[in-house]
């Protein structure tokens, strides 16, 4: 078999707590923290003797919002990395804008924001209930209108609803301004005289087809981690029924190829996520935290971690619960993230991307020389006995077994090996496959510039210049690589540079870049080894 015939089938393939400490009652935090498992309903005991400042009514009428909390409107958080808008309606994320990421590759291009293409009726992180009457269209009050953070600072947000069915909800976030990470706490105090029990759902939602046609939507979807393996979901897959996880969830949340956004389990806190399309035609996957049990007097307090960010795999890493498998890197994940780190370290010290993928192509070809080494000296070899073998079949053409013999003579006599030439290409695919996958997830590659007219490695060259100069070297290649084909297998393995030439023109030009210098380097492989090998 043919090394670009190989590699063309391998491409072919192809995220009040003040208040309620100091005013609040004694709080029981569920699930708790020693637990790895979902807490599952408990009886209710006796109600016990509060020990706080000012004592939680058990009186089924509804104590009135305290003077702190008056803010009614939208609230705006701003960290070093991203500006926040949150509403009032289920205390939700309207909208989050990254400030280290734009939409397109220039300096005047809108930053990206996350969330605003959610159900306008049903906003990300919205929290409903069941089991209570907590509909995800109440309207919380916080107690900031505007929070800002620098440095290192950590911030917390409060937003309150006071029901008129006598309990308490209090969503306290928790920003700290170097980190796309939030943590969130959902607290229920049980003002009644009755016990209160129920499950606590935070909700997102997404379109089922982006507003902007881009290639940064062709993995969009539902993604989550459960079962020790990640799952992904389209609108198609839920447009007839709904579907749901409940083994082991760590995350669930909504990703393109470059961001996503996330709920994360803390401490067991995800029991089961259902993913359906709602009545407005969007993507909603409703994340529920185990059942609980509130006495009369006491508070029942969920905990989880928000992600909204982009997917680089260090930030990812950073935040635990195996989030990084949101960058799914395809069946060869176990070698391309390993590439995507040495990207990155290069990356480091060279300032440079397209340099950092010459780098590493170089030290690729070094690993791999001497597996090609012997392929192209087996063909070379092999096309070196090409007329002994055409001799052998023109005297046996008549006894076929006769005809096989005497080749199998010719190939041990020669010291040849028919598959040489191509069993150590077969043992390159899964890191050329892992490769490809690398530069063509990473987010790190977007907008990145290399020299002159190539300003973004993740996207296509504008003037299709190393494109075609790949076409040139790929048909050199070929011409200086022996052959066992006829004349006519010859002349459609010379068609395959066309071909591969088309293909590249609308790949990302780190991609292109990277096969460009490997052709490059065979090219000088081939002629040290044509020296070596004397016809």
């Amino acid at each position: 078999m043919e090394k670009r015939a190989l590699l063309a089938v391998v491409l072919s393939i192809g995220v009040f707590y003040l208040f309620s400490m100091v005013l609040g009652p004694k709080t029981k935090q569920l699930p708790e923290s020693a637990s790895t498992k979902p807490v599952p309903p408990v009886a209710a005991p006796a109600p016990a003797p509060q020990s706080v400042s000012v004592p939680i009514t058990s009186s089924a009428n509804a104590p009135a919002p305290p003077q702190a909390l008056k803010v009614q409107g939208d609230v705006v958080v701003e960290t070093v990395l991203y500006s926040a808008t949150f509403s009032p309606r289920s205390g939700s994320l309207k909208a989050i804008t990254l400030k280290n990421y734009r939409e397109e590759n220039s300096p005047k291009a809108k930053p990206v924001i996350l969330g605003n293409d959610a159900d306008p009726s049903l906003l990300n992180f919205s929290t409903r209930a069941t089991g209570f009457n907590l509909p995800v269209s109440a309207i919380f009050v916080s107690d900031s209108g505007r929070l800002i953070l620098s440095g290192s600072e950590s911030k917390k947000l409060t937003f309150t609803y006071i029901s008129g069915e006598g309990f308490t909800v209090h969503k306290i976030y928790t920003f700290n301004s170097n980190s796309y990470g939030i943590n969130l706490e959902t607290q229920v105090i049980n003002n009644s005289p009755v016990p209160l029990v129920g499950i606590i759902q935070q909700v997102m939602t997404y379109p089922p087809e982006p507003k902007v046609k881009d290639n940064r939507f062709d993995t969009a979807g539902s993604f989550l981690y459960a079962d020790n393996s990640l799952r992904d979901d389209k609108i198609k897959d839920v447009a007839s029924a709904s579907k749901k996880y409940d083994k082991g969830v760590l995350w669930a949340g909504f990703a393109d190829k470059y961001f996503l956004s996330a709920i994360l389990s803390e401490s067991s806190s995800i029991a089961s996520v259902e993913l359906k399309k709602n009545a407005a035609g969007f993507m909603e996957s409703s994340v529920s935290a185990p059942q609980f049990t509130v006495i009369p007097g006491q508070s029942a307090t969920v905990a989880f971690r928000l992600f909204v960010g982009p997917k680089d795999i260090d930030i990812l890493k950073a935040q635990g619960n195996f989030l990084e498998q949101s960058l799914d890197l395809g069946w060869f994940t176990v070698l391309a993230k390993p590439l995507l780190y040495t990207l990155k370290f290069f990356y480091r010290y060279v300032g440079n991307y397209g340099i950092a993928i010459i780098i590493i192509t170089i030290i690729l070809k070094a690993l791999f020389f001497p597996l090609t080494h012997k392929s192209y000296k087996s063909m070379k070899d092999m096309q070196k006995i090409q007329p002994k073998m055409a001799a052998l079949k023109e005297k046996f053409k008549d006894d076929r077994d006769a005809m096989n013999k005497a080749v199998m003579e010719l190939y041990r006599d020669h010291k040849v090996n028919p598959l040489g030439g191509c069993l150590p290409m077969v043992v390159q695919i899964p890191v050329f496959f892992a490769l490809y996958k690398a530069l063509m997830f990473s987010i790190e590659l977007r907008h990145a510039p290399f020299f002159l007219w190539v300003t973004d490695l993740a996207d296509k060259d504008p003037y299709y210049v190393t494109p075609v100069i790949m076409g040139i070297t790929m048909f050199v290649q070929q011409k200086m690589t022996p052959s066992q084909m006829d004349p006519i297998q010859q002349k459609m393995m010379l068609a395959l540079p066309v071909v591969f030439t088309f293909m590249f023109l609308s790949f990302p030009s780190g991609l292109v870049l990277y096969w460009l210098v490997n052709n490059i380097l065979t090219i000088g492989q081939q002629m040290y080894i044509n020296k070596l090998v004397k016809d």
